[in-house]
């Protein structure tokens, strides 16, 4: 099958939607598919072959994080020059109505077209005000993806119709196969060590939540090591936690091999993440390197750890709830012991080999009903309209 891919967000910057498009694309090539990619990108990227930039994108803020997108006419022709010349059996385009290249290529697209919804939010004026205007454009979509119920609802609150709901895949093996020992992050029962991954200067990954709990969690375990990875200046943050010396170490961003090592080797791992969340991947990445994971109840962590049956769950901003949690998960080592066996058995299926298997389904769905899709009149003068007419011109 020849697919075309589409990414709405940058590949210059790491996120998890573009991780997502880039695995899932890397799994079908795996099964013997002919996958093209299109997302924006420098254009001195260094793009892998069978990916194709869409232009240089501007970052914008959006739910609590920056999305770097790009739109306007070179990038709709861009993408209408990708569509021709790659002549797809079906298109799959990620976030599809967010003010991107993605919008752009369901508006030329001319073959059947899968969209995966990612973002989750209780409340979004934008969506709210923009619904309208992207309808036309949603009935343009042959099949629908949320990736989590937290998705699958933001999508149904906003634009109606519905999703089949397919979790984002997670390449277990190389977290199920990290070293459990690594010197650097390795706790033992009197120098546990608690690891936190995330943009240190993006208040939604919950530093400050975590912060504010170490003085306790220090105070009941005082040899435990909190493992600060990711990247992100949080000068506020540095400054304050210097006081606890070496017993808070910020390790910058970490390779992929380290990533899975940390968790791997980690007494514990930690996600006070305090909303626009509607997943959360790295809970995943932890469940399968085998360490006990903490996280605050966002109801896509919940759903992730099962309400608690796979990992220990606190009280979303609450620091003191956090640092009680943390240092239960030190000390009642057989519960968290019992979580993590729990999340051991469950993690394979967010595999990529179960989770493609589960969007090739949706796409054989979409090619045997793609004759029932709903194209635009073409004198449509809705905003969607007004828009195509003036790229066209």
């Amino acid at each position: 099958m020849k697919i075309g891919i589409v990414c709405p967000y940058s590949l210059d910057a790491h996120g998890g939607v573009q991780v997502h498009v880039m695995d899932l694309a890397a799994e079908l090539r795996r099964r013997g598919h002919l996958v093209e990619v299109l997302a924006p990108a420098s254009e001195d990227a260094g793009l892998p072959e069978g990916v194709t930039s869409a232009g240089e994108a501007i970052a914008i803020p959006y739910n609590g994080s920056v999305a770097r997108l790009n739109f306007g006419a070179v990038v709709a022709r861009r993408a209408r020059k990708w569509l021709e010349a790659g002549d797809f059996d079906l298109l799959h385009i990620h976030e599809p109505i967010t003010p991107s290249v993605g919008i752009l290529a369901l508006q030329a697209a001319t073959c059947p077209v899968v969209g995966t919804f990612h973002a989750a939010m209780d409340r979004s004026v934008a969506r709210e005000i923009l619904s309208p205007a992207v309808e036309p454009l949603l009935e343009r979509i042959t099949a629908r993806i949320a990736v989590s119920e937290e998705a699958r609802r933001t999508l149904v609150q906003y634009h109606g119709g519905d999703a089949v709901v397919i979790p984002n895949g997670v390449n277990v093996a190389p977290f199920a196969q990290a070293p459990h020992d690594d010197p650097r992050f390795v706790g033992t029962p009197e120098e546990p060590t608690i690891a936190f991954l995330g943009r240190l200067d993006e208040p939604r990954k919950g530093l400050q939540v975590l912060a504010a709990a170490v003085p306790a969690v220090l105070q009941a375990v005082p040899g435990a090591r909190f493992l600060v990875a990711g990247r992100g200046q949080a000068e506020g943050h540095r400054t304050d936690l210097s006081r606890f010396g070496d017993s808070v170490v910020f390790l910058g961003g970490v390779s992929d091999e380290d990533k899975a090592a940390l968790l791997a080797s980690a007494s514990c791992y930690v996600a006070p993440q305090t909303g626009g969340e509607s997943f959360g991947i790295v809970l995943v990445e932890a469940m399968a390197a085998g360490t006990a994971v903490i996280a605050s109840d966002l109801t896509s962590f919940s759903d992730v750890l099962g309400a608690g049956r796979y990992g220990a769950l606190f009280r979303n901003e609450d620091s003191q709830d956090l640092a009680r949690t943390i240092i239960e998960t030190l000390t009642d080592t057989a519960a968290a012991d019992a979580r993590r066996a729990a999340a051991r058995e469950v993690v394979g299926r967010y595999d990529w080999a179960t989770v493609t298997d589960a969007v090739l389904d949706v796409y054989d769905m979409a090619l045997s009903t793609a004759h029932t899709r709903v194209s635009i009149a073409p004198g449509s003068r809705t905003i969607v309209g007004r828009l195509r007419d003036a790229l066209e011109e």
